[in-house]
């Protein structure tokens, strides 16, 4: 019965459960990912710089200078750059201009949440394929879908797929892959070269992760223009709006601070990993922000309540291959520290 005449594809799905954000002071936030140090100085001076007046005009609806600026990085042509708001708006995109109505969408489980939710509002077919027991890769190439995406590193794992057999799948795939590089600057190796060959391989990007930009909402593609041509018809008309424009064009304007950061998360990310294991806890090797673990004593869903009572947030995916495991995003290393003592008491 569905008096409201709301679709029922939508009215019987559940939708994306983001991760808490607390109001409270002095929680310990590990769980959503995001960057503990702040952006590029560039983006301050501009944000500084902004003026109100220019509120009252519409932003340039294709984003030209951001797309000429991320084809400069990339050694892309600005016609191979789609700038969106988030990487989520182009993976809602990809569903919407790549699978036909009886066509079906396929991903790793586990891997990014959002993925089933998006087919699901679409109304397409849904194709899981199981990472193996170790989340190690699977070859995906049978799942009967005509999109596929594909988390390089992968969420909430960590783990970077072996490369020989992810561009092995994606020249034999015969629909389109969407790499999805989210954590990609936290790890040794992209496969952005893929979105620069290959004339079905898209690979999109976000600010938010390594950037220290998840309030600003900027993500980006780069894959072969009549891919992004297809997103370009679809999307909405001003789709990402003047200021983000501004902002995101000062933070890639000069990558030095970003990459001093990764690489800083990195180093505190190695090392509380190797304390992590010491006490006995099973770590997934990471590639990206986080760490995915299984703690050492007691089940995850009693260490990640206890956590939560000491104000430390961290995320557990109540899901049957997920659910002995807790993911944690690497903050700075004053928050880690405080992660391994209560760990030492809790876990």
């Amino acid at each position: 019965m569905n008096p409201h005449r709301i679709r029922r594809a939508v009215d019987a799905m559940s939708g994306y459960v983001p991760g808490e954000q607390p109001s409270e002071p002095g929680v310990v936030k590990l769980n959503t990912n995001e960057n503990p140090y702040p952006p590029a100085p560039a983006v301050a001076a501009a944000l500084r710089g902004a003026t109100a007046d220019v509120l009252r005009l519409y932003p340039d609806p294709v984003s030209a200078r951001l797309c000429e600026r991320i084809a400069e990085i990339h050694g892309a042509r600005p016609d191979q750059v789609f700038v969106a708001n988030g990487s989520d708006e182009i993976l809602a995109l990809c569903a919407r201009a790549f699978v036909e109505r009886d066509g079906a969408a396929g991903w790793f489980e586990p891997s990014y949440s959002l993925y089933p939710v998006l087919a699901q509002i679409e109304g397409i077919g849904c194709r899981p394929v199981d990472l193996g027991p170790e989340f190690e890769w699977r070859d995906p190439l049978g799942c009967g879908a005509s999109l596929f995406y594909l988390t390089n590193p992968n969420a909430p794992t960590g783990m970077l797929h072996p490369e020989e057999a992810v561009r092995a799948f994606c020249a034999r795939f015969p629909g389109v892959v969407l790499i999805d590089e989210a954590y990609v600057d936290f790890a040794p190796r992209s496969l952005m070269d893929l979105a620069l060959s290959s004339d079905r391989v898209l690979v999109a990007r976000t600010l938010s992760k390594s950037h220290s930009l998840a309030g600003l909402r900027l993500g980006y593609a780069v894959g072969p223009a009549p891919l992004i041509g297809a997103m370009m018809k679809i999307k909405d008309s001003y789709n990402v709006d003047r200021l983000t424009q501004e902002l995101a064009l000062a933070a890639l304007s000069d990558l030095g601070p970003m990459q001093a950061n990764a690489a800083r998360i990195v180093a505190t990310r190695d090392r509380t990993a190797a304390a992590l294991e010491a006490m006995g806890a099973r770590v997934c090797p990471s590639a990206t922000n986080f760490l995915w673990i299984r703690p050492p004593r007691r089940p995850a869903p009693e260490v990640y309540a206890d956590l939560r009572a000491r104000g430390i947030l961290v995320r557990h995916f109540d899901l049957p291959r997920t659910a002995g495991w807790l993911r944690v995003t690497v903050g700075a290393d004053a928050d880690m520290d405080l992660f391994l003592a209560a760990m030492r008491d809790v876990g």
